[in-house]
């Protein structure tokens, strides 16, 4: 029986009291995957989870960056379990290339946490708008491959990293990938509209499927995070980097918090599939973890249908529901 439930009441079991990450239930035995592991709220997921005793992969577009981020945790977090491995989610051979390498048996967990933000114009090494190739493109294609292997999980579970600006975006079928025009705070909310699209329709398919998979996505909230200072943003200048740090200290939460709702949605026992996790306060933007249902993006299975052929017509990855042999 499919673990999914309608994400317009939760179910009993979830907690509707103050969670934390000393909430995080002990997770050992459990495999994950953390794209983007290295800095911001992938770092911190990847840390709590590892804290808690899971065997914890850091996928990570840099490998420098990857291994400084590893050896971090293993100080914050003695006798941690992690590994490193090395995925650009802009270039769909290098997200193969990952899945084709994996050498466990099975995936418990995978965090799609990688993303960029807006971001001056440009293409990703197939020939994408870099935030819809990245945020999107590259999360389903990583997605679909590691499939098998999460179904050969007990309690399989994708949790995709979307955020409370989808709400304003203006979803155009006919201009993902910037055929017509671009305006970088547009893109970046489209693509994070497609994030919740996706996770929605993936939990469609796993419940047609009959299968326990469970996908959710997440909302951070204003936190204080690279993805709007690091990576490609530096193409900006140094004044847009000052401007950019002084806002996120001033009207920013710090990252372990904006962490809370991946965790949450990573760990939580009975958190119904097709939840959607953000932030209780005003415009989802700070606050406990909450479940949210009146979003249109999570109603509009008839967008989601369309966007998941499109994504699998752009990166030729079809979807396996059998676990790996």
């Amino acid at each position: 029986m499919s673990a999914h439930r309608s994400a317009h009441s939760a179910p009993p079991n979830v907690p509707r009291t103050s969670w934390t990450p000393d909430s995080i239930p002990d997770q050992s035995g459990r495999l994950a995957v953390v794209t983007g592991a290295n800095s911001g709220i992938g770092y911190v997921t990847a840390r709590e989870l590892a804290r808690r005793g899971a065997h914890v992969i850091l996928a990570c577009r840099s490998r420098e960056r990857g291994r400084d981020a590893v050896e971090r945790l293993r100080i914050e977090v003695p006798g941690a379990h992690t590994e490193l491995r090395t995925i650009d989610l802009a270039d769909l051979k290098s997200v193969r290339s990952f899945a084709e390498g994996w050498s466990h048996d099975r995936l418990d967990l995978l965090v799609n946490n990688a993303g960029v933000a807006m971001v001056p114009l440009s293409r990703t090494a197939d020939g994408f708008e870099s935030q819809f190739g990245v945020n999107h493109l590259g999360t389903f294609a990583l997605t679909g491959l590691l499939m098998p292997h999460l179904l050969a999980a007990a309690d399989p579970r994708v949790v995709t990293v979307s955020s409370e600006g989808q709400r304003f975006a203006r979803f155009d079928m006919t201009n993902l990938n910037a055929e017509h025009h671009y305006r970088a705070a547009f893109a970046y909310v489209q693509s994070k509209r497609a994030n919740l699209h996706f996770a929605m329709e993936l939990q469609r398919r796993a419940d047609a499927a009959g299968l326990r998979l469970r996908s959710m996505a997440v909302a951070p909230g204003l936190t204080r995070s690279n993805v709007l200072t690091g990576g490609a943003n530096s193409a900006r200048g140094r004044a847009y980097g000052i401007l950019t740090r002084l806002l996120l200290r001033l009207a920013f939460r710090p990252t372990p918090d904006g962490a809370k709702t991946s965790l949450y949605a990573s760990t939580v026992p009975h958190l119904p599939g097709g939840s959607y996790v953000v932030p209780n306060g005003p415009l989802q933007l700070r606050g406990e973890p909450v479940l949210r249902s009146r979003e249109r993006a999570i109603q509009d299975s008839s967008t989601a249908r369309q966007l998941w052929v499109l994504s699998e017509q752009l990166t030729g990855v079809h979807y396996s529901w059998r676990a790996d042999s």
